[in-house]
């Protein structure tokens, strides 16, 4: 393989190494039961949403997500009813879900993501830093040198380049020996799994954690250990590591009525979008330059592409 190649090749899989939120290629798909809904077609009164039922911040079962929240906000707006499509988002989802055609829209994928069509961004989010605000480390650079002595939690997928760019950048600079690994996906048998990193934070498991920022906004609001987010600053030099997305909604590819329906709605509503945002605790953040849109990555779940 020629060095073009080899370096096109390192570009592509470092973008897929996103959030999540943000953005994952590690383990085969666990489905949950779906709801039982019909083939959407021209008469269709029903707003599909494909979901997964154990993911807070962004959605559960029991529809208490922020995603939940915006699907309930869009389908008023079109007057239909929601039903859900429930699968894990992990390896397989999009494929065995939106591609399937057993719902018609996903709440949140990164702009651009290659396989579906993305609505226009309705928030820009990115990794952060989670540490104890009795701590008062003040850490927002992903070059700060205590991060070579701190215990500094990340979390992982496990396949080779595939992790989540803040675990990339600590190897680039050689840092291994003092970092605490967390799955990405966890224990599925347990409410929120990849909760259990900021909980390590409040322990005082780690020093210092990695997450990307809605997860970790969210859950620092629920410790009962008082917690400081600080959006991670200076990755130019990870690049093509993103450490910000713009998150839309995805639809399949070809279904423009559906998208344009969303676009609008994304612009009508905007301001009550933002709010139920805040309301989650999600860091908003000003969106990436285009040149660093991920255009395979996914901060949950992949593509399947």
């Amino acid at each position: 393989m020629r060095r073009s190649e080899r370096k096109g090749r390192r570009v592509e899989v470092a973008r897929r190494a996103g959030l999540g939120r943000a953005i994952s290629l590690a383990a085969l798909a666990l489905a949950a039961g779906a709801s039982p809904t019909a083939a959407r077609g021209d008469d269709a009164k029903v707003f599909r949403v494909c979901a997964d039922p154990n993911n807070l911040p962004f959605s559960n079962q029991a529809q208490v997500g922020f995603e939940n929240k915006l699907a309930d906000l869009v389908a008023g707006d079109l007057a239909e009813p929601v039903a859900y499509t429930w699968h894990a988002q992990r390896r397989g989802f999009i494929r065995e879900t939106l591609k399937a055609k057993q719902c018609d829209v996903v709440m949140g994928l990164p702009e651009g993501i290659a396989g579906v069509e993305t609505t226009k961004p309705y928030y820009t989010s990115g990794y952060v830093f989670v540490t104890r605000a009795d701590r008062r480390l003040d850490v927002s650079s992903m070059t700060d040198r205590r991060l070579r002595t701190l215990k500094v939690g990340v979390q992982i997928v496990g396949e080779e380049q595939a992790n989540p760019p803040p675990a990339n950048a600590l190897a680039k600079q050689g840092i291994f020996d003092n970092v605490a690994y967390y799955q990405v996906y966890g224990d599925y048998r347990e409410p929120n799994p990849p909760a259990r990193i900021v909980a390590a934070v409040a322990r005082g498991d780690v020093d210092i954690a990695a997450v990307w920022g809605p997860l970790a906004g969210y859950f620092v609001k629920q410790s009962p250990v008082a917690l400081t987010i600080t959006p991670i600053t200076d990755t130019a030099q990870f690049a093509p590591l993103p450490f910000r997305y713009s998150i839309g909604m995805g639809v399949r590819k070809g279904d423009r009525v559906l998208r344009e329906k969303l676009d609008d709605i994304i612009a009508r509503r905007g301001g009550e979008i933002r709010t139920l945002l805040e309301s989650y605790g999600v860091p908003l953040l000003t969106p990436p330059p285009r040149r660093d849109l991920p255009q395979t990555a996914q901060h949950r779940g992949d593509s399947d592409d």
